[in-house]
């Protein structure tokens, strides 16, 4: 290892990567902090004008990308943030699953249409993203997966069960993944963060984001820009000897 080598660890320029959810939290601090790495970003999510403003954000500070409406729950709308990205960039060698969906019921009062809806964003949608983008990662040199979980799948969550379960499905698709795709040079990997500064901590009431903030060791939630740091290490070079992990960062929250 010398100084050249260790600096070109986290370097993913002219690296393709798609992050969904990536118009606002942890998904745009992601993108955001690949774009200063050198890759190039296709950001997705549910709102047309609010991916124009996440590409428009990322090209101020240099980065070269494209913003994709997709919702998760719509297979046809995976396929084409695939075929997007491909007519842009022309290849794709990072998918960053991290669009979700926080919809909550209470046990005893969960409905079939509930469930459908979390699932599908939340598990399956993520799931089919990574079977589409297959055929492209398999001919990357550097292809890694990132599935976005939370450390809300290692806990009692008995107000947010359907999340945490869609989660927990999430984390052993990623380790079946890992195994199945380990010979084709598919690394594939889960961040699990803990309570994090976002819209979707912020819009629980504020005795519920005061209690989740100060649940962990550190006291305190995340900022989105804590997450890259772990992210980058999971999808560049960094981490070329990692697969089937799950990186906890929630501020010692969970003792996994």
């Amino acid at each position: 290892m010398d100084k050249r080598k260790l600096q070109s660890l986290h370097d993913l320029t002219d690296r393709v990567a798609v992050v969904t959810g990536g118009t606002r939290g942890i998904g745009l601090a992601i993108a955001e902090g690949f774009a200063a790495a050198g890759a190039k970003v296709a950001v997705g999510s549910r709102k047309p004008e609010a991916c124009a403003r996440a590409a428009e954000h990322l090209r101020s500070i240099g980065g070269e990308t494209v913003g994709v409406p997709v919702h998760m729950g719509d297979l046809a709308s995976v396929d084409a943030l695939v075929d997007h990205t491909l007519e842009r960039f022309g290849r794709l060698d990072i998918v960053v699953n991290n669009a979700a969906n926080a919809l909550t019921l209470p046990l005893g009062e969960l409905t079939p249409e509930a469930w459908d809806k979390s699932f599908k964003t939340n598990l399956r949608g993520p799931v089919f993203l990574v079977e589409r983008a297959l055929p492209h990662l398999e001919v990357s040199p550097n292809a890694a997966v990132l599935n976005v979980i939370s450390a809300g799948a290692f806990l009692f969550s008995p107000n947010t069960a359907m999340y945490a379960a869609a989660k927990a499905g999430l984390m052993a698709m990623t380790r079946s993944m890992a195994a199945a795709y380990a010979p084709k040079g598919i690394r594939v990997n889960a961040l699990a963060p803990g309570t994090v500064d976002t819209d979707m901590v912020r819009n629980n009431p504020p005795e519920t984001v005061k209690s989740m903030s100060s649940a962990c060791l550190m006291k305190r939630a995340a900022d989105p820009d804590e997450m890259v740091g772990p992210a980058l290490l999971l999808c560049s070079d960094a981490g070329s000897f990692m697969t089937g992990q799950v990186l906890i960062v929630d501020g010692g929250l969970t003792p996994h």
